[in-house]
């Protein structure tokens, strides 16, 4: 099971934080504890694993970074979705709809929770 939530995790990882980027700016340790906070164990990341992904996503021009250096305290390097990053969360979205629609229908999996 820990090998499937793994897989999993690895596979929607870049969903996942363009959707938290999506609601506001976030520094890296910002953006693990709040996969921490929604997800428990199953988001829970390294940040070895977090700034590679980071990383590849500035690359691709989804999100950019900038610092912010308050009076007092430490700075940050903040990470924001950009024009290109917002489409290509909505295309991963409607993709993950589908494949979620798919695996519920081949397992027999209702969406409707009221059934």
């Amino acid at each position: 099971m820990d090998n499937f939530r793994r897989e999993m995790k690895r596979g929607t990882i870049e969903l996942i934080l363009l959707k938290l980027l999506d609601s506001e700016d976030m520094y890296g340790y910002q953006l693990v504890a709040s996969l921490e906070e929604r997800g428990g164990e199953m988001l829970k990341v390294k940040e070895g694993t977090l700034y590679p992904v980071l990383y590849r996503l500035e690359d691709n021009g989804f999100i950019e970074s900038y610092r912010d250096i308050p009076k007092r305290g430490v700075p940050r390097k903040y990470y924001k979705l950009t024009k290109s990053g917002d489409k290509h969360l909505s295309e991963l979205l409607d993709e993950w709809k589908n494949f979620t629609a798919l695996i519920n229908d081949l397992t027999g999996i209702r969406e409707d929770k009221n059934e």
